[in-house]
């Protein structure tokens, strides 16, 4: 037994203090200072049957001890149900930390009073209902409804469709700036590795601010795979999203395989179509300004029909950005390569005339048409295929959605009518207190007001009925 009471470790000019009793404390700590330290992950375990778990907050206090968190965290884990009853707001946030320290999943706590506030800080994502305990958990909270009812559409409808979006968005910006940059490095083998760049220097200042900006961010806020309906009648929908399969270590790899492959493609094609070539009047056209407008438009092209496939969900906002892009890079690219541009900043725009005598040139044109299609190609073949022989749930429910059409929609319930009722400080206390005495009004000392009415013959005091006589009995009198 090695008993260390302070040990002082000197790196990079900063101290770190470790305390510890025993040789595995100091271990665990050293690893810890060079971020070397590795949470022990509880595995899920088969069970026989369906199983519930009933706690309370006296049992939890022992249960969350350091030799037996473990132990809690596995029988909680084999169970289809767990009730955490009469616990204080500390220990809620201690279950939820427990989970996240060992499960590694993404917790969610959601809560409705002043004592859920530390357990929905201490998960990754915090629900706070507003109702009649106070708005403490909502000013907590990251999201806020006003039932507890809205909790299955924000995770079946708005969650799936956030986690879809946010995967689209950074596979495609991935996919086109892998696509735009890998050019570079196969320019360098001809140029030899000089600072020489493929694109003209404005298209690239433009390329990521303007050209390609605002399409992805429609992709990112507009896109979604089915509707709403659809949603909440295949609940099976968000399961990839707990899997991790729109968005992982393989499918990073695939994106950047295929953004080598769109950038060879978009290199060696013109490459080849413009060596020892001549237009129709004889003169050259391998020249440099020709070559960098005629790649820089077929990645245009490429990068936008990649994002006309990854859409699903078409929008006049996303037909806009979309066509919009296109129309923004030739009317740009035409001012800036124009003789009067040219004329008064000379330095600043040398690409005169590149693009009128590119574009008007047939072979040009099919070129960027023949690089553009082995581009596309391989990625449409490769989904037609998956989609054929490995279909997934998203897939299946998707061509489900085309031969039905719309789910009926869901009855309409009325809201419930709210009926305001006497309450006491029972659910506060967990005992019984003073909430009958509170009810029966017997501690009120009532004064017997004075009438209203002076005279007590009167028929509003005795509360009798009155008689009314009509104009006509009136003159008859």
């Amino acid at each position: 037994m090695i008993k260390v009471k302070l040990m002082y470790m000197v790196l990079m000019k900063e101290i770190f203090v470790v305390t510890a009793n025993t040789a595995d404390t100091v271990i665990k700590a050293r690893a810890g200072l060079f971020w070397l330290q590795k949470t022990q992950t509880v595995q899920d375990e088969k069970v026989n049957g369906e199983y519930g778990l009933i706690i309370n907050g006296h049992s939890l206090a022992y249960a969350l001890q350091e030799d037996l968190e473990l132990e809690l965290l596995r029988t909680a884990c084999m169970c289809k149900t767990v009730i955490c009853c009469r616990v204080t707001p500390l220990q809620k946030a201690q279950v939820v930390e427990l989970v996240k320290k060992y499960k590694q999943a993404i917790t969610l706590a959601i809560g409705d009073g002043a004592n859920d506030v530390s357990m929905i800080k201490a998960a990754h994502i915090g629900v706070g209902i507003s109702g009649q305990e106070g708005m403490q958990a909502v000013l907590s909270s990251d999201f806020s409804f006003a039932q507890f009812r809205y909790l299955q559409r924000l995770l079946l409808v708005h969650g799936r469709w956030s986690y879809i979006r946010m995967c689209k968005f950074l596979q495609y910006f991935f996919y086109k700036n892998f696509s735009y940059t890998l050019l570079h490095f196969w320019y360098g083998f001809f140029c030899g590795f000089s600072a020489q760049t493929v694109y003209d220097d404005w298209f690239i200042t433009l390329y990521n601010m303007v050209y390609t900006a605002t399409s992805v961010l429609a992709l990112g806020l507009f896109d979604q795979d089915v509707n709403e309906r659809w949603s909440f009648r295949y609940p099976q929908l968000y399961s990839p999203g707990q899997l991790n399969m729109f968005f992982s270590k393989r499918t990073f790899v695939q994106c950047l395989i295929v953004s080598t492959y769109t950038s060879l493609v978009l290199f060696l094609i013109p490459w080849a179509a413009m060596q020892d070539s001549v237009r129709g009047d004889g003169k050259d056209v391998a020249d440099y300004q020709s070559f960098a407008m005629l790649t820089q438009t077929s990645l245009m092209v490429v990068v936008s029909a990649q994002m006309f496939l990854d859409t699903h969900y078409w929008t006049a906002i996303n037909q806009f950005f979309l066509l919009g892009s296109i129309a923004a890079y030739l009317a740009i690219t035409f001012t800036f390569y124009s003789n009067g541009l040219f004329f008064m900043f000379t330095s600043s725009f040398p690409f005169i005339g590149s693009a009128r005598n590119s574009l008007n040139q047939p072979n040009v044109w099919l070129t960027m048409f023949l690089t553009c299609l082995l581009c596309i190609l391989p990625t449409v073949a490769y989904r037609f295929l998956h989609m054929l022989l490995h279909p997934t749930i998203t897939d299946k429910v998707r061509h489900k959605a085309r031969e039905e059409g719309q789910p009926a929609p869901a009855p309409y319930r009325p809201p419930p009518r709210r009926v305001s009722t006497r309450r006491s400080s029972y659910a506060f206390s967990h005992s019984q207190g003073y909430g009958d005495l509170v009810t029966s009004r017997k501690f009120l000392r009532l004064k017997r007001r004075p009438s209203l009415f002076g005279r007590k013959d009167s028929p509003l005091v005795e509360n009798q009925p009155q008689h009314y006589r009509t104009i006509t009995e009136e003159s008859q009198t």
